[in-house]
């Protein structure tokens, strides 16, 4: 009866939570859909890079080409060993809107790239700053659409949530879970909201007024965060500026791990930041996504009656329609990895926090962050 009673719930549960998802992502706007700006605020395109030689040119002409004139990049070369200097100076004779700010050393109590997009801002004057990475294509339209959007609704702040693909089939068909979990805890339709708590903020394109950006503190505010670009958007939200969010499907395209195991060890460097250093939050969540996501269909497939099979036939009957959503780059078959994926962000967050705890700190681009530095005790 117990076991009847939990998947009832589980299916009711399920079901209310795709038909939330779905009614608020098309609340959504999308960057494609807006108009292009008229007259041009200047804007700073930063982006800083180490050691990005594999994919920097192709990025970087993209945002090179961009249909805009007020605007300058500003690549900040954080101590790269490969050739990312070289392609950075060569870029720089073909387009003369690129500049290059070279850092050699790491101030004490920094991350690197908090740094390096710190660096710079130092070096911009422009009224607009637009932070992004360096594996992050645009199209040509993107800047214009999303800065008329910004100021004509009189934004501080404007998130960009990327087009997101891997030549990996593994890691796509478990994208569309961790989207799921991201707009389950972000909520980016209620951002513009100022009432709400919702926040965001996306290493692949967070535009902020220069103004704003000085309020909040720079990147000074956030030097020790691994999770920089979240806590961007959360310090927006704290000091009561204005932020929203915009989808950015085919307009902002990245490639963000290439497999797995890139996923996994490019997600443990923030993993148990994301939690705030917390062992509390982190065992909490994690028995949330294991009992929400992770077992209910095998357990009810694998040990239910007819009537509970068919329970679980009807949640992913819902997953499926969540999936084939215009907003994820899913396929219907990628609602059967659900357990799988939810069970190694599980794995993802448990690993970052034991490694973390084990070493006193996190290595993030060949350099150790102690822990007691990144919770801000010294």
């Amino acid at each position: 009866m117990a076991f009847f009673c939990y998947s009832i719930f589980m299916t009711t549960w399920w079901v209310l939570l795709i038909i939330y998802l779905l009614i608020n992502i098309r609340r959504i706007k999308s960057l494609s859909k807006q108009p292009l700006i008229d007259k041009e605020p200047s804007v700073a395109i930063i982006i800083a890079v180490r050691n990005e030689e594999e994919d920097l040119e192709k990025a970087l002409i993209s945002v090179c080409k961009i249909n805009y004139q007020n605007y300058r990049i500003i690549v900040v070369n954080d101590r790269s060993t490969d050739r990312t200097a070289e392609i950075l100076n060569n870029l720089a004779l073909q387009y003369p809107q690129l500049s290059i700010t070279t850092v050699t050393t790491l101030p004490d109590g920094w991350l690197g790239k908090n740094n390096a997009l710190y660096q710079g801002y130092l070096s911009s004057t422009e009224e607009w700053l637009l932070f992004t990475d360096a594996d992050v294509e645009f199209h040509p339209d993107a800047v214009s659409k999303a800065l008329n959007y910004s100021v004509k609704n009189k934004l501080d702040h404007l998130c960009v949530l990327p087009h997101v693909v891997s030549r990996s089939q593994a890691l796509n068909s478990m994208l569309g879970t961790f989207t799921l979990m991201m707009l389950m805890q972000f909520r980016p339709w209620d951002i513009s909201n100022p009432k709400s708590s919702a926040f965001i903020g996306i290493g692949a394109f967070n535009l902020i007024n220069r103004v704003a950006y000085e309020k909040i503190g720079t990147h000074e505010s956030i030097r020790l965060r691994p999770d920089d670009d979240l806590k961007l958007g959360y310090t927006v939200k704290k000091h009561g500026l204005r932020s929203d969010a915009l989808s950015g499907e085919h307009y902002i395209c990245l490639e963000w791990y290439k497999n797995i195991s890139q996923f996994i060890n490019g997600l443990m460097k923030n993993a148990f930041a994301a939690s705030n250093y917390s062992i509390t939050r982190v065992v909490f969540g994690g028995l949330f996504t294991l009992v929400l996501f992770s077992l209910p269909l095998p357990l009810m497939l694998i040990f239910g009656t007819l009537t509970i099979r068919l329970m679980a036939a009807l949640i992913i009957l819902f997953q499926i329609i969540y999936m084939l959503n215009p907003i994820l780059p899913g396929k219907w078959w990628h609602a059967l990895a659900i357990p799988f994926a939810a069970t190694l962000v599980v794995y993802i967050i448990g690993r970052a926090t034991w490694l973390t705890l084990k070493q006193g700190g996190i290595y993030w681009r060949d350099t150790f962050y102690s822990l007691t530095m990144l919770k801000g005790e010294s």
